[in-house]
């Protein structure tokens, strides 16, 4: 019983870390002036370095590259076509609109985890993805007319890629976290190199796209290893506390100012949140 609660508190923690990380994402990208494509190339590669050494650190370069499996392989694959249109994404249409769509994640990766794996989420998780939803809808009427379509859609194949990875990870829990994020990354080098012109950007950019492949790199294996612990549900509830977060950082720096309506919005978001979290705790602690 412990250890079930240990493992647990462990996955949450490791996914609210990733949260807050990602939240950043949109912030390096305007940073950037560079295209899409540019800061895939850098970003990836120096995410494959850092994560690199972090497995030599480990010892574990054989079990996470060698020995991830086809999961791992399908981990990869549909990390790189999120990313493929995650960054992008940042490009065509508001920080707080791809924070936003990346909401919905919860329920789809519910309703994934329950075709697939016939993992029932519980009610207490389905309510708070209505609220969730509920929290979306508000924040989106206060923005109509205000976002580009094209990026929009970006943004919602990012939440269904990362819904089918939360539920990979949950179907196979042995999965390596570090290879596939490495990979995924990977993958996408040769298409941003003939897609984009990353050897012509200034070094200035080029070191802020170094420092974006480090925040990655981190987000992506503390996020795939918490989805290890906890229902795949839960892992996309938990993670998308950047919601509230990535639009607050878009205001502070960019002066990218949210509709009131997005305030409430939010609210709505963080509190289901942390109600799914803190009303379930006793159940866990009494099994």
């Amino acid at each position: 019983m412990v250890k079930t609660f240990t493992s647990r508190s462990t996955g949450i923690i490791l996914v609210i870390i990733s949260a807050l990380v990602f939240s950043s994402a949109g912030i390096f990208t305007r940073a950037i002036t560079a295209g899409a494509w540019d800061i895939i190339f850098w970003r990836g590669l120096f995410a494959v370095c850092f994560t690199l050494v972090y497995t030599a650190w480990r010892r574990s370069f054989r079990p996470e590259f060698m020995l991830m499996g086809k999961s791992g392989l399908a981990c990869a694959i549909v990390g790189a076509s999120g990313t493929a249109a995650y960054i992008p994404a940042f490009k065509f249409t508001t920080i707080a609109n791809v924070s936003l769509i990346y909401a919905a994640t919860p329920l789809i990766a519910a309703f994934l985890a329950w075709w697939w794996m016939g993992e029932r989420a519980t009610k207490l998780v389905l309510v708070a993805g209505l609220v969730t939803l509920l929290g979306v809808a508000i924040v989106v009427s206060g923005s109509f007319g205000g976002f580009h379509l094209g990026g929009d859609l970006l943004a919602c194949w990012m939440a269904l890629a990362m819904a089918i990875g939360f539920v990979i990870y949950r179907k196979y829990p042995a999965t390596p976290a570090a290879g596939p994020s490495a990979l995924s990354s990977l993958l996408l080098i040769p298409f941003a190199l003939v897609l984009g012109t990353p050897l012509q950007d200034s070094w200035p950019e080029i070191a802020t796209m170094i420092a974006f492949g480090l925040v990655f790199a981190i987000a992506s294996i503390t996020l795939s290893e918490g989805a290890k612990r906890l229902p795949a549900g839960e892992t996309s509830l938990l993670s998308i506390l950047e919601v509230p977060v990535a639009p607050l950082f878009a205001w502070l720096l960019f002066s990218e100012v949210p509709a009131g309506a997005s305030f409430v919005g939010g609210a709505l978001i963080l509190a289901a949140v942390v109600a799914s979290q803190v009303l379930v705790m006793p159940a866990k602690v009494a099994a």
